[in-house]
């Protein structure tokens, strides 16, 4: 799994942050922060779930390495 999220889309909701905290954290603006962008399967579904939640759609997950 490897995701990615478009800054500029952003809105700094904070959903992702609050769903998958080992894989987001928000900057001082509130925009969203990767910490993993090739998380560990275990973290999976919170990756899934933080994208099907973000609000402004800024978060892209594909399955290649």
């Amino acid at each position: 799994m490897r995701i990615s999220v478009d800054r500029e889309l952003c809105i700094g909701a904070g959903m992702c942050a609050l769903t998958a905290p080992r894989i987001f954290d928000q900057d001082s603006s509130g925009r969203s922060v990767l910490l993993e962008p090739e998380p560990a399967p275990r973290h999976h579904a919170a990756a899934r779930a933080a994208e099907e939640i973000c609000p402004a759609t800024a978060i892209r997950i594909s399955n290649r390495r």
